[in-house]
């Protein structure tokens, strides 16, 4: 074979490699982040239906990550947050309030801990699909709940819950006169679940912009009942905020200044 010849079955061979190598790395997952220690990990589920899975506009703020912020994906691992955090519901997918919630509670807790935001809630859901772990828009809901926390403490602490729902159940007289009572059997369950009787839950209050504000402010009222018998359950204000224009869903401002108010309540129940 000439000297021609030689190099260029060489560099036949060496592509033939590169080709190999580049398909190979090609499947290589991208490296897990470096979690801290367990006890360091504090973790906060977020239940309920659309606004607290979040519909509002992502801007370029809400893109902004933090290596102490943590989140599950679809995989069901834990990845580095970043917005959207739901992941039930691809086409109405928007921001929510956890990344505010997770970047206002490490501003009043030590250097070393960091948060895992377990996103659970999903859009059109009723308490009391909640309460039977119906399956709604393919989700089975308590046993979703379950599974997530379940992978979470592998990693972390259960620290609380956060629940924003009610305005399915606004629909119908029935479901609201109810809904008090519903949130203390829910409550219960997720409790149950956790293994802690005493798990702090911080549950936002419906907007002061709907269609029909009367049923709406009927539920307010029961969360807010439902509260004054739950030392371990406390409620954030909404009336303040407004609407994305659509008469049901919180805008970016309003899912930003929710965030604050679930951490500054739930620091209060933590202490």
């Amino acid at each position: 074979m000439n000297k021609i010849a030689k190099l260029f079955f060489l560099l036949i061979i060496l592509l033939g490699c590169s080709d190999t190598l580049d398909s190979h790395q090609m499947q290589i997952k991208p490296q897990e982040p470096e979690l801290p220690p367990k006890n360091d990990l504090w973790i906060f589920i977020m239940a309920g239906q659309s606004n607290m899975a979040g519909r509002a506009t992502i801007e370029a703020r809400d893109k902004i990550r933090n290596d102490r912020i943590f989140a599950i994906n679809s995989e069901n691992e834990v990845v580095v947050a970043r917005e959207p955090l739901h992941f039930y519901e691809p086409s109405g997918a928007g921001l929510d309030c956890g990344i505010s919630f997770g970047t206002e509670m490490l501003k009043h807790l030590p250097d070393n801990i960091s948060i895992l935001l377990v996103p659970t809630a999903v859009g059109g859901s009723s308490i009391e699909q909640w309460i039977n772990d119906d399956t709604h828009r393919g989700i089975r809901l308590l046993s979703n709940f379950k599974r997530r926390l379940q992978t979470s403490l592998k990693h972390g602490v259960l620290k609380g819950v956060l629940w924003h729902q009610g305005e399915s159940d606004a629909h119908h007289e029935r479901t609201i006169q109810s809904y008090q009572g519903n949130m203390k059997i829910l409550f219960e369950k997720f409790r149950g679940i956790a293994v802690n009787e005493s798990l702090p839950i911080v549950a936002g209050k419906l907007g002061s912009f709907a269609v029909n504000q009367e049923r709406w402010d009927k539920i307010n009222n029961a969360i807010e009942a439902y509260s004054l018998s739950d030392e371990n359950c406390s409620v954030i204000e909404t009336s303040d905020l407004e609407d994305k224009g659509d008469k049901i869903h919180f805008n970016s401002a309003a899912q930003r200044a929710m965030g604050k108010r679930y951490a500054e309540t739930m620091l209060g129940l933590i202490k």
